[in-house]
């Protein structure tokens, strides 16, 4: 059984994006149910591959100590830095 919703959005918001579901093909009833029913879909556990430009950068940065880094040792960072 399908339903009525009414949405209140800013206008030009309500205009791209009827664009957009025009350039796909669809109704824009149609891309809020899809975006609906991905809200109840569970998350893959499958790794996503990286992209290109990311997977350059990977390993780019020295290697930190073997101890993992907190929030702590971020504050004594700024702390010697703006001493």
């Amino acid at each position: 059984m399908q339903t009525k919703l009414t949405l209140r959005l800013d206008e030009q918001l309500i205009e791209n994006a009827k664009l957009v579901a025009k350039q796909s093909g669809k109704s824009l009833s149609q891309m809020v149910a899809d975006y609906f029913v991905q809200l109840n879909q569970k998350p893959s556990s499958k790794c996503q591959p990286l992209p290109p430009i990311t997977a350059s950068l990977l390993g780019c940065l020295p290697a930190t100590t073997s101890q993992e880094l907190d929030e702590e040792d971020y504050h004594s960072y700024l702390e010697s830095k703006y001493q």
